[in-house]
């Protein structure tokens, strides 16, 4: 067999173990979900270089302040959307595609935003062979309202808030997923809009990598 053979091989398995020892042990019990990421290859929607680490349980560094969201995280995230067969999904932080193409194997539709140029071309060029996506490159914070409604918001990394342009661009009783940070606590939380209030409620303590965009104003203290 040669390297190339050998190396595709490792990655396999690696995926497979990841499934076994991260996903299915840490409440991921959504089996479409687990199906749809035992079957994409994320090797192929980090930088070049960095394949080996595409199934460790740690975020990747993407360049320009960046970071991948790690499988887990995205994971939880993805089991706590309570996902259909026919929704139509906004997704925040694209990054290079991975989150769009586990979704894509799930949903109706998904659109994708991504804030950053370099990470919106890499997004689109890996998704392309994916008829259900659409990546439109602009800020997180602002989704894509020219599509709206969508039935699910998930916002793949941690927010500080998560401002009414985004929500609003969700269907009465849309479903949203985000990380949170909150003063120094970072935790996974899902909920739903009710009107033009979205409410979330926190169902894990874990790390998900912050995105630019969403920052609380800071008031002065004297």
């Amino acid at each position: 067999m040669t390297a190339t053979i050998l190396r595709s091989v490792d990655l396999d398995a690696m995926r497979t173990a990841m499934v076994a020892s991260q996903l299915r042990p840490s409440g991921v019990t959504d089996p479409r979900v687990v199906a749809a990421m035992a079957e994409v290859a994320r090797e192929r929607f980090v930088p070049a270089g960095m394949e080996e680490l595409a199934y460790r349980d740690t975020a990747i560094d993407l360049g320009q302040g960046r970071r991948a969201n790690t499988p887990l995280a995205t994971a939880r995230l993805l089991v706590e959307a309570r996902l259909r067969a026919s929704d139509r999904v906004l997704l925040i932080g694209a990054a290079m595609g991975y989150t769009a193409a586990v979704l894509a194997r799930i949903v109706a539709e998904v659109v994708a935003v991504e804030s950053t140029p370099a990470l919106a071309a890499a997004a689109r060029a890996n998704l392309a062979d994916l008829p259900n996506v659409t990546v439109i490159e602009g800020a997180l914070e602002q989704g894509h309202a020219a599509a709206a409604p969508y039935d699910v918001l998930v916002i793949d990394g941690a927010v500080e808030q998560v401002p009414a342009t985004l929500y609003t661009q969700l269907v009465e009783r849309g479903r949203a997923v985000t990380g949170l940070n909150d003063r120094g606590v970072a935790r996974l939380a899902a909920g739903a809009r009710d009107a033009d209030v979205l409410g979330l409620l926190p169902f894990a303590d874990y790390y998900s990598v912050p995105l630019p965009g969403f920052g609380k104003p800071r008031s002065f203290t004297f």
